[in-house]
């Protein structure tokens, strides 16, 4: 195999429902991020929020999956056309021959913080509607997006913190390459929840204030929410303009629990490999989406890493100014907006970003760069060291 095609792609966060919303704010140069409360969080925080969740329940028929995750990942698949070309795809290949592989971090947790707030005061027991293996359970937003697809080849969800979405393009990529299936529906999907806020505060990484990725007074994250899928299969059928993933890159560094290795050489190691995958050398990549989460210590780990490999001179930028770092989905997020920058020949500025970091050698872009792109890298890395970049490619005639 060649590579990944990415026959159809979609995307979901607080930006908009869709490629039109999202491809219109990044030409804007708008975040989705804003200072507000949710639900009963009473930090003082800014939130990329996709609105109207609540006012979406899921599809009848999947009743029992209903929750703000599935909710999410039910309203990017109606998106972009997406879910039908997921069925011609099911009338090509075969329901036994696509499969489903997921990335999120925490799930449908909200489901079960509501639930325990609802004890019973005698017994101590859980609602009785609450359903944990449906909404909660990691696997969930798998079993969801195969049973509304009435699927039954393989599926599984990877949790790998930030990396998780993109990390499932490798295990489509396997897949196919064995001969299991012919294609795969991957991505990514993670909500807001009280965990995940209330986690990261903690940790003393979530900025009140909309985050500024590599800027010289960044101090933390905003967290948001956000669903992206693509459907994907044999590179070798992909048309002339069509985007392409080449290479995956994965490398477990392993350095600290949630501190990136200071030197980046995880990253740096993860991004060598997608390069390697895909055939191509540094001054291939015309762009790098950086996993940049506008903390101190991880954008200047990614930065060292990426100086060490492309020097100074590659344009690069953070759109998570633009999302909120949507944690589990970030991969697939990212990936999409990649698609969308070769698709349209740009490379997206970094919003929020004011003053860069004199510290960081990175070519860091503070407004859009318009010219033609052929390779992309996008950068993702997770808690414990879990790296993974994707090398993606616009084909041509």
């Amino acid at each position: 195999m060649k590579g990944l095609r990415l026959e159809a792609y979609t995307l979901t966060t607080a930006l908009g429902a869709g490629l039109a919303p999202t491809l219109a704010a990044l030409r804007e140069m708008r975040s989705g991020v804003v200072r507000k409360h949710w639900e009963t969080v009473d930090l003082d925080t800014c939130l990329g929020e996709v609105d109207g969740l609540d006012e979406r329940p899921v599809r009848a028929d999947l009743a029992a999956f209903d929750c703000r995750n599935n909710r999410l990942a039910q309203l990017a698949l109606e998106q972009d056309g997406f879910a039908g070309r997921v069925r011609e795809a099911i009338a090509r290949h075969g329901h036994d021959r696509v499969g489903v592989f997921l990335g999120t971090s925490t799930s449908g947790i909200l489901s079960s913080e509501i639930a325990y707030r609802h004890l019973d005061p005698h017994s101590g027991a859980l609602p009785a509607d609450y359903d944990y293996r449906h909404t909660h359970n990691s696997y969930s937003v798998a079993d969801f997006v195969r049973s509304y697809f009435v699927l039954t080849g393989p599926a599984y969800v990877v949790s790998t913190a930030c990396s998780s979405s993109a990390k499932v393009f490798a295990s489509a990529w396997r897949m196919i390459a064995c001969g299991l299936i012919d294609a795969a529906v991957v991505g990514g999907v993670d909500s807001l929840c009280l965990t995940t806020l209330y986690g990261f505060n903690s940790l003393q990484l979530v900025s009140a204030d909309p985050c500024r990725p590599f800027d010289a007074g960044r101090d933390g994250i905003s967290i948001g929410e956000g669903a992206a899928f693509a459907l994907v299969s044999d590179a070798a059928n992909a048309l002339s303009g069509e985007v392409i993933v080449a290479g995956v890159g994965e490398s477990s560094d392993a350095h600290h629990m949630s501190s990136p290795h200071p030197e980046g050489l995880g990253a740096r190691i993860a991004m060598q490999a997608a390069l390697d995958m895909a055939g191509l050398t540094t001054a291939d990549i015309d762009y790098i989406n950086l996993h940049g989460t506008s903390t101190p210590s991880n954008d200047a780990a990614e930065d060292k890493g990426v100086v060490a490999l492309f020097g100074s001179h590659t344009p690069c930028s953070s759109t998570k100014g633009h999302t909120g770092h949507t944690l589990g989905a970030a991969g697939g997020v990212e990936a999409v907006i990649c698609a969308l920058a070769l698709t349209h020949d740009f490379a997206p500025g970094g919003v929020g970003t004011q003053q860069l970091d004199p510290r960081l050698g990175c070519h860091y872009l503070l407004a859009n760069l318009e010219r033609p792109l052929r390779h992309v890298l996008s950068n993702s890395f997770g808690f414990g060291g879990s790296n993974c970049s994707l090398a993606l490619s616009r084909v041509s005639a």
